[in-house]
């Protein structure tokens, strides 16, 4: 086997790898990875109908990728809908996504008939994507219990929409919010939270006031 052949079977296990990934962005840029070898081996050795097989899914993949990474930040594209801490399709969410919010969320444990709760469901169009849960841990300041977002979706960090309507959380009283501890890779750096312990912190705007006269 030469180095040749090698490129085609690398391009080629690329290809089937990008197939079994359940993050929708990172299936389109290995997939995009691995038709663009293809596209070089099979140009290599003269296959010219695998070449344009190649060239046409490069091209999808382009297209899909310039739209996600275009819309992973639009408000239009996700919304945050507040809904019951008791809502029975909230506590649908939590039973289908229980392994997964373990993993990422250790000792995790949400409790509807504490007082203080508030539930959000991040939505694209009709999908579920995310779900951010909170309660009053001390006079204006909200402790964020779960932080989820689905394997599909998490490239894309869709959570971050709670947190940019910081009037979900100024309306309630709140003046800071506190990540969950512990949590497995989490993303609050990127959204201006400090971090303060094993938790990350933001301190939210105060509400603008206007004098009556």
């Amino acid at each position: 086997m030469n180095w040749l052949d090698l490129v085609g079977w690398a391009g080629s296990a690329v290809l089937v790898w990008s197939l079994l990934q359940s993050r929708v962005l990172r299936l389109r840029a290995l997939n995009l990875v691995g038709s663009a070898v293809l596209i070089g081996y099979n140009a290599a050795i003269g296959v010219w109908p695998m070449v344009g097989l190649n060239v046409v899914l490069a091209a999808i993949n382009i297209w899909y990728l310039r739209g996600m990474l275009v819309t992973r930040h639009d408000e239009k594209t996700y919304q945050v809908v507040e809904v019951g801490v008791g809502d029975q399709f909230l506590a649908h969410t939590l039973r289908v996504h229980a392994a997964d919010i373990a993993r990422f969320n250790p000792g995790f444990h949400w409790d509807p008939d504490a007082s203080g709760r508030s539930a959000f469901l991040v939505v694209t169009a009709d999908e579920v994507v995310g779900v951010v849960l909170s309660h009053a841990e001390a006079p204006g300041v909200a402790q964020v219990d779960l932080d989820y977002v689905t394997p599909r979706f998490r490239d894309f960090t869709p959570g971050e929409f709670v947190y940019r309507r910081s009037h979900l959380f100024t309306e309630r009283g709140f003046h800071r919010v506190v990540s969950p501890p512990r949590m497995i890779a989490p993303y609050y750096h990127r959204l201006g939270f400090r971090p303060e312990g094993d938790s990350y912190v933001l301190d939210l705007p105060v509400p603008a006031t206007t004098d009556s006269a």
